[in-house]
């Protein structure tokens, strides 16, 4: 009943896209996100919880045609898990805080890290900075 309950509320919540991807794990096509090429300056949210987990300043082409970055902002805002739905096993990013699928991590992207955060944008929401002038 309880997961049923949970369900409703993710139904209510997201939009069909976002639902997909955060509660089902889907995927989106390669450069069809709203955040693959992306170039504003701001952070990036989980579109479940709001849970920020991103920057600009880490994003990256990584010519995949899915927004990738090289680290998340703090590395307890997200969890990972084993993934094993595809004949090459891979490595899942989750929102620690509503445990939402948001993509894989890869060990190809660059330095610092060496990791590629490859993330589906209908599971991001953005928040642009402001840069005023003191």
């Amino acid at each position: 009943m309880r997961q049923k309950i949970k369900e409703i509320y993710w139904k209510q919540k997201l939009t069909l896209e976002q639902h997909r991807v955060l509660r089902k794990k889907g995927t989106e096509r390669a450069f069809t996100g709203k955040y693959w090429n992306h170039k504003k300056n701001g952070s990036y949210y989980c579109a479940g919880c709001k849970a920020k987990l991103f920057t600009s300043s880490t994003k990256y082409d990584s010519g995949t045609g899915w927004p990738s970055f090289f680290k998340p902002v703090a590395e307890n805002n997200i969890t990972t898990k084993k993934d094993h739905s595809l004949v090459i096993p891979r490595t899942e990013i989750l929102c620690k805080n509503c445990n939402g699928h948001l993509g894989h991590v890869f060990l190809d992207g660059p330095n610092p890290t060496g990791k590629r955060y490859c993330i589906n944008s209908a599971a991001l929401k953005f928040k642009e900075e402001s840069h005023k002038n003191l």
